[in-house]
């Protein structure tokens, strides 16, 4: 979800009042390097538009898998969040044939979006089957006549640095690079996927 300013009106000067737009986030920070291309980075429908542009080139759809929820603490932890509406990823799928890769920018944990897809996919009778356990951990699972892949990526939030250290694969590359950052580290997991 969204930095509450996002819904207050009160966005901060270099925000984009679009998808993953927070100036604190890492998401188009990455996907500039990945598709070597550069983004304004303030409040304009030029800044907007660029975004659009860049998605629909590469036919990468995005949204929160979270429609609508209230939150605890006035803050950006998806974990406060109450009374929460989700949109139907399962209708998405079988409006829109096709889609083969679901990307997740977050993981299982609560209130993530592989913790909410999940959900989706038990009250459809839908079972996911792992590809891949290591990070970013990989699933597939069989809809009708076709396979979609899903794939959780690291956040693209200054929180989940932490997570990042721990990596024992982001630790031996800084081992053999002391100059490898936690950025650095999401350009080479997110890159194969986009």
């Amino acid at each position: 979800m969204p930095p509450p300013r996002f819904t207050t009106g009160t966005l901060k000067p270099n925000d984009v009042a679009f998808s993953y737009g927070s100036i604190d986030g890492l998401l188009w920070p990455v996907l500039e390097q990945v598709f070597q291309v550069s983004l304004d980075y303030e409040t304009t429908d030029v800044a907007i538009s660029q975004r659009k542009a860049l998605l629909k080139k590469h036919h990468i759809g995005i949204c929160d898998i979270v429609d609508s929820a209230y939150r605890d603490k006035v803050d950006a932890s998806d974990v406060g969040l109450r009374d929460i509406k989700l949109r139907d990823l399962i209708a998405y799928l079988e409006k829109h044939k096709t889609i083969h890769t679901l990307l997740f920018t977050g993981g299982n944990s609560k209130n993530g979006p592989e913790y909410f897809f999940r959900k989706q996919l038990k009250e459809n009778n839908l079972k996911l089957e792992v590809v891949s356990s290591k990070v970013p951990r990989i699933h597939q699972f069989q809809m009708r006549e076709r396979c979609i892949k899903t794939v959780s990526l690291t956040a693209p939030s200054g929180a989940a640095n932490r997570a990042i250290g721990s990596m024992k694969s982001y630790k031996e590359q800084r081992l053999k690079d002391p100059q490898f950052s936690t950025f650095d580290f999401r350009i080479q997991q997110y890159r194969p996927f986009f």
